[in-house]
Parts: C-alpha cells; structure tokens; sequence
C-alpha cells in the first residue's frame, strides 16, 4: 500500500507518498481500507517533529478515518467485512489501509457520505469527552468556545445547541463568525478586535461562562479564569498559545472553579472505547436526525497532504479539511455536508 511518510520533520514538504508495507490487524483489530482521513493540527505537530506516536502506534498520520473493513483479527465480533465505517486512531490515517482497534470504530452515520465520515471521530470525541463527560455542560449554562470556526469548535457549538445550552464563540474575522452563527452560536466574539472577556461579562449580565473549552492554552490562561462564571469549569485541549502560564488560584477559589486538561491520542484503549461508545451512544442519533453535521471546507487528494497542511496552518479554513484516498471519489461536501 501507500501512505504519506515523514523521513525527516520539517515543513509541509516533509510530507512524502510512498510505498509502504500493509499492516495486519491484531488481536481486537479490524483493518480498514480508507477511503478519507481528516487533517488536525496533531499531524502538523508531528510533521514538525514535536508529536510522535503513542509507542505501538502506526507511524504515519492521521488521527480519524473513514472506509470499508476489509479484514478482521482475531477475537472480533459485531463487525463484518465490508461494513462501513469511521474510526478514531492513534496514527496512521493517512494511508490507504490502517489496523483499527473495533472499540474505537463507529457505523457511518445516516445520511453522511462515507468520505465526509472521516471529519467526524477526532472531533465528537473530543467535544463529547471535554465538554460533557468531564466539564458536565448541562441546558441552560454558556460555554465559550475558542476557536468556533475550526473543526472542534463548529462540532462543541452544534453539540451544546443541541443540548439545550447557550453558545458564545471567539474567531477571526466576521466571514468566520458568521458561519458560528449559522451553526448556533448566540455571542460573537472577534479575537482581533474584542476582548472575550469583557463581551462575555456584558452579554451575560456579569455571570461569565459556565464551561469554557479552550485550544490555546498558557496565553489564554488568566483570561479564561477571569472569564469563568461561579463554579465554572475550564477545559484545556491545546496549547496553540504556549504551555506555561501563571494561574491566579485565588480567582479560582474565590469562583469554586476548576480546570482541567486533556489529550485524547495518549489515553489506554479502555478510555478511547468507552469515549467512543459514549459517542455512539449522544452524538450518533443527533448526526442520524440531522440535528449536528460534520462541517467540511474542503477536500484535498491524499498524495498532496502537503497542500492540506498549508491550508490548515493557513487557519482560512472553517471547519474541516479532508484528505481523499486516490481510490475514492470526492464526495463534493458542502459547507455543512
């Protein structure tokens, strides 16, 4: 088979479409031959050198998949060669075949095409993870969510609309804004031009947000504290902004508030099963009803994950970019496909 490798970390060039040998899945394990896998910024961490694999994982990139079994391992059962489906990975997505432990794959949902599927593992399970499982957003509280238009922030807005809570998002730009809005988003903030802080006290009469799921890390740390209602909860799952910061406990207790941060690649195989079947359990019938959607930007071939890595380092995207096995056919996704 082929999959994109990295020889040497660097830029997006590092990027190489070689041959490389299949893998055989394991005890637990389905192999998946891809028809999609989704870009994040985890793959552009390791392109540069700063991320690798969990030990044990496939070297390649990608983190999300989706396609057709194509071979089980032994001990699987409630799978069935030929099933479609999308799955969360350790790595190796961007490839035209990866080993997948089955308690990480889900059915592709109805009414998504099977390549758009890709777009959707990475980030219900992050969101559903961060926002539900561990911060206990609950109808009727505000989360602000920084980075509403990326891939994460456009799936926290739709998942927090539909439970019942109200929705602020920061972003770039008001192209970008209008799009939260579309999706749900009740207060727009432009990063670029507002503070979050202050447009949050003023758009909810003082109390601040409820749960704040934030990407960027250190250089958002004394802000988000700050933005925190009374027994407010800060979820923590990037570091876009450093990873060093100095935090105010006395804000933090003076608030009963709590913080809290998380990875998802790194956790044991139990951990991503019972996030997956939480997942399959919440969000599916959402996504099966049309109530959330996968939000895709565009869709790129897989030998050319270099371009995909450009446009997402780029940030001009609005949710997120898809890489094409050369045997697919583009799935022609829509803004909200």
């Amino acid at each position: 088979m082929h999959a994109i490798t990295i020889p040497e970390p660097g830029g997006p060039e590092a990027l190489v479409w070689a041959e490389v040998p299949d893998p055989v899945p394991g005890e637990g394990e389905a192999l998946v031959e891809v028809v999609s896998s989704a870009v994040n910024r985890a793959d552009v961490l390791q392109r540069q050198g700063f991320y690798n694999p969990p030990p044990g994982a496939s070297p390649y990139p990608g983190l999300e998949c989706a396609g057709r079994i194509a071979a089980l391992g032994p001990g699987v059962t409630g799978w069935s060669v030929g099933d479609e489906v999308c799955g969360l990975l350790a790595g190796g997505g961007y490839a035209e075949k990866v080993a997948v432990p089955v308690g990480q794959l889900l059915p592709v949902p109805d009414g998504v095409d099977l390549a758009v599927a890709a777009a959707l593992p990475e980030v219900t399970a992050t969101v559903w993870s961060n926002v539900f499982m561990v911060a206990h957003l609950r109808p009727g509280e505000t989360l602000l969510v920084h980075g509403g238009s990326s891939g994460i922030g456009t799936m926290a807005i739709q998942l927090a609309k539909a439970v019942g809570a109200r929705v602020a998002v920061t972003a770039g730009g008001p192209e970008k804004l209008a799009r939260c809005q579309e999706l749900g988003a009740d207060i727009l903030i432009d990063y670029r031009e507002q503070d979050f802080v202050e447009e949050l006290r003023k758009a909810t009469d003082g109390a601040g947000a409820d749960v704040i799921l934030d990407i960027v890390g250190a250089k958002y740390l004394d802000r988000n504290v700050r933005a925190l209602a009374v027994n407010g909860r800060l979820a923590i799952i990037g570091l876009q902004g450093g990873a060093k910061g100095e935090l105010n406990l006395g804000a933090l207790l003076s608030k009963r508030a709590a913080v809290t941060a998380t990875s998802l690649r790194g956790r044991p195989l139990a951990e991503k099963s019972a996030i997956i079947a939480a997942v399959r359990e919440h969000v599916w019938p959402l996504i099966g009803e049309g109530v959330v959607r996968p939000v895709v930007d565009r869709t790129v071939p897989m030998p050319d994950a270099a371009e995909a890595h450009r446009v997402l380092e780029s940030s001009t995207h609005i949710g997120k970019v898809l890489l094409l096995s050369p045997k697919a056919t583009d799935p022609k996704a829509t803004p909200n496909a």
